[in-house]
């Protein structure tokens, strides 16, 4: 059995459909969102939307700003539009259209903290199967699958104008993972706290990860746990007793799938 895995697609739907060629199944792990291009900033919704400069203080406050200071900024950036929410709403349709038109293979899918998952189920169809939240059966191994991203413990999603990104409460997260009954490959869209694996090297900072995943990882054992999230991983794998915990990669980057055999 051959399994292509992905993450963090970004809007790169020439790429994700070779993603499948060769493979008995195709698995994305979520981010299919180009909402801001951190290498251009004319690209991404935020650059063709509202603009180069806004892009480009986007990425500098998500580098070097406070949180609220980024929300404060991106939040007013949007009011400046009529409609702004029916806007961005076309902009993301737009772009799963054409990203979800592109997966050929037997595809298993989360949403990352980059995507908009109520507008998942107009795509549903054959061939397609939303994962999250499911253990699921693929060539005799049980895949586990949680999306989304968690917040701090304590911490409430806050809205940047009509983007949300997919950010659970910690509770809701924690509730999701231990939904998932035994596994043999856990796949997410954030690592296991793992401090190698969640620390991005250009951001310099850690990224989100949940130590309900590696609870899992500790309870299961399983033979992998797949995730993407952190684009410039410290480390890109782990192991973690007789687990490989691998960062698939940043796929808008490298074009290349992760290939898992069993």
């Amino acid at each position: 059995m051959r399994v292509h895995v992905v993450s963090d697609v970004h809007g790169a739907s020439d790429a994700l459909a070779r993603a499948g060629e060769g493979a008995d199944a195709l698995i994305v792990l979520g981010d299919l969102v180009d909402y801001i291009d951190y290498r251009d900033p004319t690209g991404g919704i935020l650059g063709r939307v509202l603009g180069p400069g806004v892009s480009t203080e986007f990425a500098r406050l998500r580098t070097e700003g406070g949180r609220d200071q980024l929300i404060g900024f991106i939040r007013d950036a949007w009011a400046r539009l009529p409609d702004a929410p029916a806007v961005l709403e076309d902009a993301v349709r737009e772009q799963y259209d054409r990203l979800f038109g592109a997966l050929t293979a037997p595809t298993y899918a989360i949403p990352g903290n980059v995507d908009m998952p109520r507008l998942w189920p107009r795509y549903a169809r054959p061939g397609l199967t939303l994962a999250d939240g499911q253990v699921l059966e693929i060539g005799g191994l049980r895949f586990g699958f949680v999306g989304g991203a968690p917040l701090p413990p304590g911490t409430e999603p806050r809205s940047s104008g009509p983007w949300t990104p997919h950010l659970l409460r910690a509770d809701e997260f924690t509730a999701a993972v231990k939904g998932l009954d035994r596994v043999d490959v856990l796949c997410s869209h954030v690592p296991p706290a793992v401090p190698e694996l969640a620390f991005d090297v250009v951001t310099r900072r850690a990224e989100a990860s949940s130590a309900d995943l590696l609870d899992v990882v500790h309870r299961d054992r399983p033979r992998a746990a797949l995730f993407g999230h952190v684009h410039q991983p410290l480390a890109p794998r782990v192991r973690v007793g007789r687990t490989e915990c691998v960062n698939v990669g940043h796929f808008r980057a490298t074009g290349t799938p992760y290939v898992l055999r069993f």
